[in-house]
């Protein structure tokens, strides 16, 4: 949630970032009316409530039966107005405040223009396009050939974009998250293994409600939600606390199955792996001081960008246009890496600061070590990576001529032995 003086005191702050974003900006006006509103009402039951304060003092001493009578009938008056007017506060409160929670964040300078994922800017490359003297295949026909992936079984246990992974590929699968897990908290992130089911309370604290209502999957009879990101936990883990100044910065991952509906995917490539309803993600989320935020968006970009380097995938960063950057966050940089088989860059993470935005709604805040009172701090956020596009990736960049895949170095200590995936005879 943005803070509430920048609709009080600059308003046009807010308009020109919805409108930068491709967003219809009349939620602002809308805002500020309530806002002046909120203000007027809670004057006016203040001065009421200061008048009922005086009169009571004043009716204690009087000495006179009718006048003392007359009194009490008037601020009888009084108190119905005040608590008609506590029951108008309370509802325009809350007006102001559903449309606050879909006020987005203001975009930081630096994001560009643009409202699709072609107006994205590539910052930098890494790595080389790997190259085959033979037709590189896709995961949707390697992964079955190898007997790792079957699309077949997931349809019928479930439906369309869900699959089963079987031997090695179950092993891979298994082998990335906690090689990834081990890397982070070597890059000094503790890791966290949260539940994988979550209150509506914390699904809003981190932003995604009400924004993805549609998307998410709920258990209504117990109105929980699935977890679509361990985002959610690790901003749910300090809500309604008061953190210290000298314990910030911060760093956790968690891994977690993440549950999306994807109704926004529709019309989108969706063959094989690349976007389903379910899939695994190791994340990584920073809690910090408002002036050390930014370095510590750099050093969570270079911190995916290590995971990358060391499983030899060919990258590129890229920083994500107004349009296409989470209505939480300030500024954001995506990470995609190249699938020799698909022949695309697929998108493994997406980086953000997103100031202040979450820490309000979760209501984090940091006591100053300098006295004073309490302040908001900022959060950040990142895929550190998400699965099965790294997944995919590796079998698609690693094949052979003759159907296998060799593994990345680094993995193999979590793979039992298994170098090289090879079909089954």
């Amino acid at each position: 949630m943005i803070d509430p003086r920048l609709i009080r005191e600059n308003p046009d702050v807010v308009r020109a970032g919805m409108v930068k974003r491709g967003i219809d900006p009349s939620p602002v006006d809308e805002a500020v009316a309530l806002d002046a509103k909120w203000r007027e009402l809670l004057q006016e039951v203040e001065a009421l409530k200061a008048e009922r304060n005086t009169v009571s003092k004043e009716i204690s001493s009087m000495k006179d039966a009718g006048e003392r009578q007359a009194k009490i009938d008037s601020m009888k008056l009084v108190s119905d107005k005040v608590k008609a007017l506590d029951g108008e506060i309370r509802q325009v409160e809350s007006d102001l405040n559903d449309v606050m929670a879909v006020l987005p964040n203001v975009p930081d300078e630096r994001v560009p223009e643009g409202t699709k994922d072609e107006d994205n800017v590539e910052i930098r490359r890494w790595g080389d396009i790997p190259e085959f003297d033979f037709e590189p295949k896709a995961h949707w026909d390697l992964g079955p050939e190898l007997g790792v992936i079957d699309f077949e079984r997931g349809v019928k246990l479930t439906g369309s974009r869900f699959y089963v992974l079987s031997g090695a590929g179950a092993r891979l699968q298994r082998a990335v998250i906690s090689w990834m897990l081990d890397l982070h908290t070597h890059q000094g992130y503790t890791e966290k293994y949260t539940p994988f089911v979550v209150r509506e309370e914390t699904v809003y604290g981190a932003g995604q409600l009400p924004k993805f209502k549609d998307n998410l999957y709920k258990d209504h009879e117990e109105d929980l939600y699935l977890l679509p990101t361990a985002e959610i936990t690790l901003t749910g883990m300090h809500m309604d606390e008061i953190l210290e100044e000298d314990d910030l910065p911060l760093y956790y991952t968690a891994y977690s199955p993440c549950f999306r509906r994807e109704k926004m995917s529709a019309g989108r490539d969706v063959r094989g792996m690349k976007r389903g309803h379910q899939f695994d993600k190791v994340e990584m989320y920073k809690y910090c001081l408002p002036e050390n935020s930014d370095e510590e968006l750099e050093k969570m970009v270079a911190d995916a960008e290590e995971t990358c380097k060391l499983l030899n995938l060919p990258y590129r960063v890229l920083l994500k246009c107004a349009g296409d950057t989470s209505e939480a966050a300030i500024i954001s940089y995506d990470i995609e890496i190249w699938a020799a088989g698909c022949q695309e860059w697929l998108e493994v993470s997406s980086i953000s600061n997103v100031g202040d935005y979450q820490s309000r709604r979760a209501r984090i805040r940091y006591r100053p070590k300098d006295g004073g009172s309490a302040r908001v701090l900022h959060t950040l956020n990142g895929s550190g990576l998400g699965m099965p596009r790294v997944f995919l990736a590796i079998l698609e960049n690693n094949q052979q001529a003759d159907g296998s895949v060799v593994l990345p170095e680094v993995i193999r200590p979590w793979m039992g032995g298994i170098d090289v995936i090879r079909k089954e005879p």
